[in-house]
């Protein structure tokens, strides 16, 4: 890792006349939305809080006009990923956040020895490696297009509680085995561990509840252009739910799909992002258009 330190950040609050007398730790909750376990944390930090620039104790009682601030980059440090320097297109970048294009056949993080660099190894040659990153959501290797990582656990844990509701919308493209009928509509099928597999999921009672939204937006020889928005966050959810229908994503060999063998992945990529900016409550609308491999296959047969 580099001997650079990681880069302070600090988020600072007026009290509001209306809060006045406020205890910090109630601040701290409903000005930050601070969680019980990370105050505790910041607690120890000789300057996690402060109070008109002073170190002060949870229980001090603050007045309207104070200034309470709040350190939020992570203390213990960066990112041990090796920095390898590849491609990587940064769509977004900020203080707390970046969303980036992932390619199709790259990690986020390493597995099991040694590999092709990942997401972790690209950021640490880009940001350097005192630089944390929190990836918030998950894509498979196989899957394109954007992630969103944060730079600090707090705000990837306020991103987190917002995952699947108006405040975190992801949507996908995919071209699916088939044609779908009806042409739109929701999937509502748990999903869980097939028997015996270590990652394939399969529709079971037992399973978790997961539920995914599809719009048919065209034909192509052998299959549809979909356009999918994921309500739950299920391991392989899009690529379990429409093999379950008997339409499974062109190249998805894992999941049964009977073309695009010489994709060498499933046709599945992240197109749109839609969030509110945890610290500024901006509203960031991302959009990332199909790769060229699945556009090719729009016209062909996949075969």
């Amino acid at each position: 890792m580099s001997s650079g330190a990681a880069p302070a950040r600090r988020l600072n609050r007026t009290v509001p006349p209306e809060k006045d007398g406020r205890r910090v730790k109630s601040l701290l909750k409903t000005e930050f939305h601070m969680a019980e376990g990370y105050i505790a944390a910041l607690k120890l930090r000789p300057d996690g809080i402060l109070l008109n620039g002073e170190r002060v104790h949870t229980d001090v009682c603050a007045r309207a006009g104070d200034v309470l601030s709040v350190r939020v980059d992570d203390p213990e440090g960066g990112n041990p990923a090796e920095p390898i320097a590849v491609p990587l297109r940064i769509c977004y970048e900020d203080e707390d956040l970046a969303v980036i294009e992932k390619p199709a056949g790259m990690l986020v993080h390493a597995g099991e020895g040694k590999g092709a660099p990942t997401v972790a190894n690209a950021l640490a040659a880009y940001w350097g490696q005192e630089q944390a990153f929190h990836p918030v959501h998950r894509l498979d290797r196989g899957t394109s297009g954007l992630l969103l990582v944060a730079k600090n656990r707090y705000v990837s844990e306020l991103l987190r509680r917002c995952l699947h509701t108006e405040d975190f919308v992801r949507e996908y493209l995919a071209l699916a085995e088939g044609r779908l009928e009806p042409a739109a509509g929701q999937i509502a099928l748990p999903l869980g561990p097939a028997e015996g597999e270590r990652f394939r999921q399969c529709v079971r009672e037992d399973g978790r509840q997961a539920l995914t939204s599809y719009e048919t937006l065209g034909v192509f020889p052998g299959g549809s252009l979909l356009r999918l928005r994921l309500y739950t966050g299920r391991t392989h959810q899009i690529r379990a739910h429409l093999a379950a229908l008997g339409h499974p994503l062109v190249g998805d060999l894992f999941y049964g799909a009977r073309t695009g063998e010489a994709l060498g992945r499933p046709a599945l990529h992240a197109a749109a992002l839609r969030l509110r900016h945890p610290v500024t409550g901006e509203m960031l609308c991302l959009e990332s258009p199909l790769p060229e491999e699945l556009c090719v296959l729009l016209s062909a047969d996949g075969n």
